[in-house]
């Protein structure tokens, strides 16, 4: 099968950071407008191309630029000598990604991330300044319903075809899902969680769930409501799975195009 075209960024280029080659997409503003920049962070499985047409979308609706990456071994970007291990969201939020917004000159990031991704901008937005996160799906600890599907997926990875639908957005897909797998699978990520980053974090935030996600529960982003020193809201989509952004895109794009106006106007 055909890999899709890069067709929905301006731009994609390849961004050397640490060595490592991130697969990088740039959506620029029609209005000229530099600051604040969307920065779109994905899923265990996605990658840049896997949001789709999603990030194009915002763009034109908010006229504010954006930028989507695909981590190491994701995607288009190379991967790092040695295997992510249970602190890889650590590593991404706190290394890598400060790194990447540095070269690409981003000052003021709105960080937009879904699962995994949304778990690397909470633990980013801890330390370092942005102007909003939104999450969906996102991953303050580890839960047992994570664990089972995670399990269920790799059970049945060849009767589902797994390895050649990620070849789509990976260039090397069974990388891309064992790394996911042995990280989510080891006994010593049980006790991992992130609340003592969410404590910290001042800015405000979107957090979007859904009913019927099979990866986690509302206690995620009930978590984020209680532990987040800033203004939180939550959105909750009882009947939706664990990508809101292609089960229920209009609600999606409505509810984070409303939030950040709001964080604009109170900029004013």
């Amino acid at each position: 099968m055909e890999k899709p075209a890069l067709v929905f960024a301006d731009e994609a280029r390849i961004v050397e950071i640490d060595g490592i080659g991130l697969e990088t997409h740039i959506y620029h503003s029609a209005k000229d407008v530099v600051s604040p920049t969307m920065v779109f962070l994905h899923e265990g499985l996605g990658s840049a191309s896997m949001w789709g047409d999603f990030p194009s979308q915002i763009v034109r609706k908010t006229g504010l630029p954006a930028v989507s990456y695909s981590r190491s071994g994701y995607g288009k970007s190379s991967r790092r000598a040695a295997a992510y291990d249970k602190d890889f969201i650590h590593l991404e939020a706190l290394t890598v990604l400060p790194a990447l917004l540095e070269c690409l000159e981003i000052v003021e990031p709105i960080l937009i991330g879904h699962s995994d991704g949304g778990s690397i901008a909470l633990v980013h937005a801890a330390d370092h300044g942005v102007t909003g996160v939104i999450v969906e799906a996102p991953h303050l600890f580890v839960e047992e319903i994570s664990i089972k599907a995670i399990s269920d997926l790799w059970s049945t990875r060849e009767d589902k075809n797994l390895v050649t639908k990620l070849a789509r957005f990976h260039d090397d897909p069974e990388h891309a899902l064992e790394g996911w797998k042995d990280i989510w699978l080891k006994p010593t990520f049980r006790d991992w969680n992130i609340f003592d980053y969410v404590k910290r974090i001042t800015c405000p935030i979107l957090a979007i769930q859904g009913g019927a996600d099979q990866y986690g529960t509302m206690a995620q982003i009930d978590g984020i409501a209680s532990n987040a020193s800033g203004p939180v809201t939550l959105s909750k989509l009882s009947q939706c799975g664990h990508s809101p952004h292609r089960e229920e895109t209009d609600i999606v794009a409505r509810r984070i195009i409303q939030f950040i106006q709001r964080i604009r106007e109170s900029d004013e």
